[in-house]
């Protein structure tokens, strides 16, 4: 049954959790003030693999942390959680990572198809989104591998939830976008679509060349807990109230997002546990 009381929250951590390790090597040419996945960094959760086409992610996707499926009406929770980095005032979160697409071009300039939607995913998407006009969905431009030296603009087409369509305010992917980097596009809503949610990334065009191909592509996310370091390494702790016990769906591919206080991500080490009740 769904965990209704601190007792039953208590007995849980203790007997029915799925504990999870965090040990991830540092990503370099970052800085501050910058998101950087670390999907494509060596450790624990082991190294994901760069995707083609647009597909759904899972918790047996390799660069997942696992835990134990749980059967209706049991649930899983964000309970407790650790961490520490290198570097100080880092912040480490946790997303379902739910979709995803790659093998985009930096040398291309006509509109390059992304076609990723959240809807295509059938491991419990409808749970794992949350709400249904995708509200708490995050959606990024993320690179795989760095691009050239020249600064270029991305425009952005996509479909809201009212299956209106638009392209989001111009940005700057800058010189050479490196490994890991994150660029949120939440915040690129024109005023026109002023209340509506994004759902689908339909294609990106790029105002130049960069030079250097590279692979970009599209991801979405839904953030489940936030992990705030503040001096460096020094482990933090979190419990179920600072966490806001976050449920965690079935198939959730938990993954970990930093935003960065310097020019690395910093290694980061911890562990949290997803209670189930």
């Amino acid at each position: 049954m769904t965990i209704i009381s601190r007792d039953q929250l208590i007995s849980a951590l203790g007997n029915n959790a799925s504990r999870l390790i965090i040990d991830k090597a540092s990503i370099s040419s970052t800085a501050a003030g910058q998101f950087f996945s670390l999907w494509r960094a060596t450790g624990q959760p082991g190294l994901g693999a760069v995707p083609a086409a647009a597909a759904a992610c899972t918790n047996a996707s390799t660069g997942a942390m696992n835990f134990s499926q749980q059967t209706a009406p049991a649930t899983s929770y964000g309970a407790y959680a650790y961490a520490m980095c290198s570097n100080s005032a880092t912040t480490l979160e946790v997303h379902d990572r739910l979709v995803h697409m790659g093998g985009l071009s930096g040398t291309v300039v006509t509109a390059q198809t992304v076609d990723l939607d959240v809807s295509l995913g059938t491991d419990n998407m409808p749970a794992r989104i949350g709400s249904a006009n995708c509200s708490e969905i995050q959606w990024w431009l993320e690179v795989y591998t760095a691009m050239g030296a020249t600064g270029v603009n991305a425009t952005v087409n996509v479909t809201y939830d009212d299956n209106s369509t638009g392209s989001l305010l111009a940005f700057a992917l800058g010189a050479t976008p490196r490994v890991g980097r994150m660029y949120p596009l939440n915040s690129l809503l024109p005023a026109a679509a002023a209340g509506r949610y994004i759902k689908k990334i339909n294609d990106v065009t790029l105002s130049a060349t960069t030079g250097t191909a590279g692979n970009f592509g599209f991801t979405a996310t839904r953030l489940r807990m936030t992990l705030p370091l503040a001096l460096a390494n020094k482990s933090e702790f979190f419990d179920w109230a600072q966490l806001g016990l976050p449920d965690i769906a079935n198939s959730a591919c938990l993954s970990l997002i930093v935003l960065c206080s310097t020019t690395t991500t910093g290694t980061i080490r911890g562990g949290a546990k997803i209670a189930h009740g």
